[in-house]
């Protein structure tokens, strides 16, 4: 049996191997070769002991989607698959449209929605936990086939500029595909080289969709709604923008729960969402859109909503005495960073924000400037502490962010573990304080050298701390 495979450790008799990656060596050829693989496709020919069948292709890239396709027998034609485009919220709104289909689906006796998103990856069959926001193009097409052979009929993908630039998403065709917003990002040597370069990837997605949804208030808004002109077919929506064919309106914070109404041609409801911040509204109306465009009845929307839970995204704990709010979120970047910040400054007036965070270590190298300012210019106190430094030291990043926290004058303080970090905000509170604990959520691993190192998670310690501090209350 004929099979496809790009990573030599799992080659078997029959394979066509790919020869990919910009350190690929030829010994990965000859280990493929070795474990029975029948010939290989690549951007060049290799000196071998032995003759062996071979491709020769001008760009490996284009070509793996292609081969991929045809080898999985185009499953991306049996499914409707919902694309989440954007800088910020591409994980939440993933996790949105997926709750609302899969309660349409239960009712209608059928499977739930597949998805593919920077947590996990789930066709029908297994969920396993993801390695990129969008997989690589073979396993894309994979995981699309096991989802036609499971009897899924709707998968929602997350879909990352990088995905875009480097043709993993080439040869899908998305039925609704969501723009939520573009900030600068993912700026470096190893991803994208500047802005320009950014957005452009990010704009690939917009002609390879039939009904795309753009977010009305995102920045670049001309550039981005001349290049969505290459969709069939596009809609807005917004935030008290009456001019948007989807539009919130009304939006009020009730204890710890967002209440708005959402109006459109077919549509004028009233809303509960069970997270806070106006950007966590903005996520939902887009995932409403999404469902009407696929002809969803609302009030499966209205009854998702309310309480609906996102992994690592907007998890939130009070003490039993109101005196602590701790909030876990995966905000990693400036616009996820400052619209969760000033969106509980604005609901919580009357508390102390105290930010923990670090930086990532070896890319995104923008981010230790941009999450130092944000966190300096809102907040009260910061703890600068790990976030998968990788190769670099730790010590070194957090003095890069040390810089710019300063530089709002700021108070601070650094410490390496991050989990003692969080244990020393809970027991450094001596006022109404805000803890908000961001760029890890639910992750359990840390990536220290080149290894992936277990550790517990932001909200296992959150949640740890808020019943240390409860037992102590009389």
């Amino acid at each position: 049996m004929l099979h496809l495979e790009q990573n030599s450790k799992k080659v078997v008799p029959g394979t066509l191997f790919i020869c990919k990656g910009a350190h690929f060596k030829v010994e990965y050829l000859k280990e493929a070769i070795e474990r029975g693989a029948i010939g290989y496709i690549s951007e060049k020919k290799y000196d071998l002991d032995e003759t062996i069948p071979h491709v020769i292709v001008s760009d490996i890239r284009i070509a793996i989607p292609l081969l991929a396709e045809i080898f999985y027998n185009n499953p991306q034609e049996k499914l409707k698959i919902v694309g989440v485009g954007g800088t910020k919220g591409k994980t939440t709104t993933s996790y949105f449209v997926k709750a609302i289909l899969d309660t349409y689906l239960k009712a209608q006796g059928k499977s739930p929605a597949g998805l593919i998103s920077s947590i996990t990856n789930y066709g029908g069959k297994n969920e396993e936990e993801a390695k990129n926001t969008t997989p690589e193009a073979l396993d894309l097409q994979s995981h699309l086939a096991e989802a036609v052979e499971a009897g899924l009929e709707y998968i929602v993908v997350e879909v990352s500029s990088q995905a875009l630039k480097y043709h993993r998403t080439d040869r899908i065709r998305f039925d609704v595909g969501i723009f939520l917003n573009i900030d600068e990002d993912h700026i470096s040597p190893i991803e994208h080289p500047n802005f320009e370069d950014y957005i452009q990837s990010k704009a690939k997605m917009f002609g390879q969709t039939k009904d795309l949804i753009v977010n009305l208030n995102t920045q670049e808004a001309e550039y981005i709604f001349e290049k969505a002109k290459d969709a069939e077919r596009f809609y807005s929506f917004g935030l008290n923008s009456a001019e948007a064919d989807y539009y919130a309106y009304d939006l009020e914070t009730v204890e710890l729960e967002s209440n708005f109404k959402i109006h459109s041609k077919m549509i004028d409801e009233t809303f509960a969402l069970a997270m806070l911040g106006d950007y966590n509204v903005e996520n939902a109306l887009a995932a409403v859109a999404a469902a009407d465009l696929l002809g969803i009845p609302v009030d499966y929307a209205v009854e998702v909503l309310r309480g609906v839970n996102v992994p690592g995204r907007m998890r939130i704990l009070s003490s039993a005495d109101k005196k602590i709010i701790a909030i876990a979120d995966f905000a990693h970047n400036r616009l996820s960073f400052e619209r969760l910040i000033t969106g509980m400054k604005e609901a919580h007036p009357d508390y102390k924000i105290v930010s923990i965070f670090g930086a990532p270590g070896g890319k995104a190298l923008g981010r230790r400037k941009e999450l130092g300012t944000v966190g300096g210019r809102y907040s009260d106190f910061v703890y600068i502490t790990m976030d998968d430094p990788g190769l670099e030291k730790v010590e070194d990043i957090s003095k890069e962010i040390s810089h710019f926290v300063e530089g709002e004058g700021t108070p601070f303080t650094y410490i390496e573990n991050r989990e003692e970090a969080i244990q020393t905000a809970f027991k450094d509170v001596e006022e109404k304080s805000l803890i908000l604990v961001i760029g890890k959520g639910h992750e359990e691993t840390m990536k220290i050298g080149d290894k992936e190192v277990p550790i517990k998670s932001d909200e296992k310690i959150i949640k740890e701390c808020i019943e240390e501090y409860n037992t102590h209350l009389e």
